[in-house]
């Protein structure tokens, strides 16, 4: 067990007792007018949220925190280019921010699983892009834990009707992936996990602290990211285990307050999942 993962089941401890407390900020231009001056202003807000967080024993170890905006098209068509690749219009390409384990060999497995079943869900895997980071100044028991973060681009399959209908194409390989990767049973420091996989926002996040988001994600200081709209979030665990998963748990809204009634939102949902029904087929 590393020195962050949830144990099991014992004595007074359940898992399932664990509580979240986090700070949520928004900020948006009226007119959906997209600028750079958006996003620094949701991560001075972040910044602001230091007050809500929590550290360690180590000043530097944080709960977490994160930043969704728009999609930085400029960025991301200006980095395919350095890989020969020509995106289509935004809208129909998308791009992913994914966790993937230290191990070179486990990483090989997971991106295996990853363009498998995009092929198979009918759209076009594109490219991988190595995200920078920079972790010179994260606690050693983040570092320990840190992830391989790769975005992966995809772009629109012919069969998909439209945006809305590539939104549900995404949401449907995430879930895929996921289980698929969670069935190789890896054990490794960093554990694979997709943050965001959308051709709407995007979601930049991390076992750090707030004002550490845009030092760790250079990106997010570079004038080609742009967006009309952020929405950031620090976590602060009362009684949970810090984890780079577990940063900014949100992938479209964000919530703030303590979430105490988890088991029974699952439990009502379980509930309901008979009667459940849509009127939007999946091809």
């Amino acid at each position: 067990m590393t020195q962050f993962e949830r144990p099991e089941q014992q004595g007074l401890y359940n898992p399932k007792n664990e509580h979240d407390a986090c700070g949520v900020g928004f900020v948006a231009n009226i007119r959906g007018t997209k600028s750079h001056t958006i996003v620094a202003q949701g991560l001075q807000i972040l910044t602001n949220l230091t007050h809500r967080g929590a550290t360690g024993y180590d000043p530097k170890l944080g709960d977490g925190a994160g930043i969704l905006i728009q999609m930085p098209d400029g960025l991301i068509r200006d980095e395919a280019k350095k890989l020969s690749i020509d995106l289509p219009a935004l809208g129909q390409y998308a791009c992913g921010l994914i966790f993937f384990p230290q191990s070179n060999a486990h990483r090989d497995q997971c991106e295996k699983i990853v363009t498998d079943i995009i092929k198979e869900e009918g759209q076009t895997f594109l490219t991988w892009r190595d995200v920078p980071t920079n972790n010179s100044n994260i606690a050693d028991a983040a570092k320990a834990l840190e992830p391989k973060i790769k975005q992966v681009i995809i772009a629109q399959g012919r069969d998909t009707k439209n945006q809305n209908h590539f939104e549900r194409k995404l949401f449907v390989i995430r879930k895929r992936i996921e289980h698929g990767v969670k069935k190789l049973g890896l054990d490794d420091p960093a554990q694979f996990y997709i943050p965001s996989l959308s051709s709407r926002t995007i979601v930049y996040k991390g076992m750090l602290l707030a004002n550490e988001v845009d030092t760790y994600y250079p990106d997010l200081k570079d004038e080609r990211v742009t967006s009309a709209l952020a929405l950031v979030h620090q976590r602060f665990s009362t009684n949970t285990f810090p984890a780079w998963d577990l940063a900014h748990p949100f992938r479209m809204i964000a919530h703030n307050g303590e979430i105490n009634t988890v088991q029974g939102n699952v439990n009502w949902m379980r509930a309901r999942h008979e009667s459940m029904q849509s009127q939007l087929v999946m091809t």
